[in-house]
């Protein structure tokens, strides 16, 4: 199950406007923008979108509401929110919902992939609805004990029968852009578990040893190349010639 934290869509104040200009906008003109994540990714993006006058936001994240709650909370938007909970392979929205979705390291934590981007396919608008998304995954070519060591550092459900633009295309989605960012995927993950070596006891007292184990079993196949972290931002198939609205 995933918990979806939307934004209350109506009664905007006659004052606010867009980009600073003197020209107020209605409901029917905000940007719909639904945001997914698992495990506590994605709530963190809530701020960036929530907060900008002209959008409206639905996130999608963990089971435990508490986390979209806690991130609410902090970032001041509870009086835009609402939490609920569904399924990712069966969002609870109407066909043509959203202008755009996001999601960050979703796909590769989650089981039924094909039916995520179909669901997410169904509640785009088909006129230039866009999504972009980061994915980790197992770097092809690999050998059996290559691709064992990426499996096992990797998320749950990194493993795919089909590769990510084919997946893409069978579900109604047209790639326009494809970027690898695997280098800074690994100097991240490398800062953080630097840092929570440097933090050793207190780590293993709070999130437990095995955590800090995982941790360097997923830095050392991504320090190889045997996983990666890849960029992608699709569209609609009827709407190839639109733009992304998020620079």
């Amino acid at each position: 199950m995933l918990v979806a934290a939307s934004t209350v869509t109506g009664n905007i104040a006659c004052g606010e406007t867009r980009d600073g200009s003197d020209q107020p906008y209605g409901v029917n003109d905000r940007l719909g923008v639904a945001v997914l994540g698992v495990r506590g990714r994605g709530a963190s993006h809530l701020r960036a979108f929530a907060k900008r006058a002209d959008t409206q936001v639905v996130m999608i994240c963990d089971p435990d509401q508490k986390i979209a709650q806690k991130r609410a909370e902090a970032d001041g938007l509870t009086a835009r929110c609402i939490i609920t909970q569904s399924d990712g392979a069966a969002l609870p929205f109407r066909d043509a919902t959203f202008d755009a979705i996001y999601h960050s390291d979703v796909l590769c934590c989650l089981v039924d992939k094909r039916g995520v981007l179909e669901s997410c396919r169904r509640v785009i608008n088909p006129d230039g609805g866009r999504m972009a998304f980061s994915v980790i995954m197992i770097a092809p070519g690999l050998s059996d004990a290559d691709y064992a060591i990426a499996a096992a550092g990797g998320p749950t459900f990194i493993e795919t029968g089909t590769p990510y633009p084919e997946l893409l295309e069978q579900t109604g989605w047209e790639i326009t852009d494809h970027f690898d960012q695997t280098a800074d995927y690994f100097d991240t993950f490398r800062n953080m578990y630097e840092h929570e070596l440097a933090n050793k006891d207190e780590m293993i007292r709070v999130r437990g040893a095995a955590l800090l184990d995982q941790h360097n079993a997923t830095l050392v196949p991504i320090e190889r190349g045997l996983l990666r972290r890849e960029l992608f931002r699709v569209v609609a198939e009827e709407g190839k010639k639109t733009v992304w609205p998020f620079s």
